[in-house]
C-alpha cells in the first residue's frame, strides 16, 4: 500500500525539526516554500502541516505563520534519582505505625471523610547516617493490621506485591521535587541535621492504571547533599 505523500512530508519535515534543524520557537516553512520544496499541492502542505500541530511539532498563528513548538510532544525525558552512594549500603527502619483520619490526607489518598488510612514512617539510612526520612500514607485496606513486626513494612513495595498482587513499580505516578529551607524542625530531628540546612521534599502519588485509585501518598525528605537528578532526553 503506497504511503501517502502528505505522511512523507510530515515525517521529513518531523524528522527536520527533532534532528536539531530548527531551535524550539524558530520560525517554519511558508506553505508556499513547502509546496515548492516538495512539488505538491498547498492541500497536500496544509494537510501535513495540520498534523505537526496537532502532535505538538508546530503552532501556527494567523497572518505570521507556523512556528516550531517551544514544548514538542515528540521528546521523552527519562529523569533518574542518582544515589550518591554504594546501594548495598542502604538500610531501612520503621519508626510507626498509625491509623488515622486526617482531612488532609485523606483528601490527598481520594478517601471519603469517613474514611481511615495508615501512615508508614520510615527512616532511610547509608553506614548508619540518616538521609531520607519518609511519611507513606496508604488507604486502610492495604495495610495489614496484624502485622508481626514493624519491620514487615521495611519494603512497603514489597508488601503491595506479595500481599496484593500489586507491582507498585509498574502503576502510573507524578513526583514533584521542592528545595525546603529551612528543613521543618521534626523532620530535621530525624535526619540528624540543623533545621539551616536545606533538604529536598519529594512529593509521590501512585495510582492504579486501571482504575486511577490512589495507592499511595509519600511525603520524603532528603539530605541536600544525597540529591542528585539525571535527565536524559529521547527522540521520538
Amino acid at each position: 500500500m503506497a504511503i501517502p505523500k502528505y505522511q512523507i512530508i510530515k515525517d521529513e519535515l518531523k524528522q527536520q525539526i527533532i534532528s536539531g534543524k530548527f531551535e524550539n520557537g524558530d520560525k517554519f516553512y511558508t506553505e508556499a516554500e513547502l509546496t515548492e520544496m516538495f512539488n505538491v499541492s498547498s492541500i497536500t502542505v496544509i494537510r501535513a502541516l495540520n498534523d505537526l500541530v496537532k502532535d505538538g511539532f508546530l503552532v501556527r498563528h494567523q497572518g505570521r505563520g507556523s512556528f516550531v513548538s517551544r514544548a514538542r510532544k515528540g521528546k521523552l525525558v527519562e529523569f533518574s534519582d542518582i544515589e550518591l552512594f554504594p546501594i548495598s549500603n542502604d538500610q531501612v527502619k520503621v519508626l510507626s505505625i498509625e491509623r488515622g483520619n486526617d482531612p488532609k490526607f485523606l483528601s490527598k489518598l481520594n478517601l471519603p471523610s469517613s474514611g481511615f488510612y495508615y501512615c508508614i514512617e520510615r527512616l532511610r539510612t547509608t553506614e548508619c547516617v540518616p538521609y531520607i526520612y519518609h511519611q507513606t500514607y496508604l488507604p486502610e485496606q492495604y495495610v495489614n493490621p496484624n502485622y508481626p513486626e514493624l519491620s514487615y513494612y521495611s519494603s512497603i513495595y514489597q508488601r503491595f506485591k506479595l500481599d496484593y498482587n500489586i507491582h507498585m513499580n509498574e502503576e502510573a505516578f507524578t513526583e514533584t521535587n521542592e528545595i525546603k529551607f529551612p528543613t521543618p524542625d521534626e523532620k530535621a530531628a530525624k535526619l540528624q541535621i540543623a533545621s539551616t540546612e536545606p533538604t529536598v521534599l519529594q512529593i509521590r502519588v501512585t495510582r492504579r492504571k486501571d482504575t486511577q485509585q490512589v495507592l499511595e501518598y509519600v511525603e520524603s525528605y532528603k539530605k541536600w547533599n544525597f540529591y542528585k537528578i539525571e535527565l536524559v532526553s529521547n527522540n521520538t
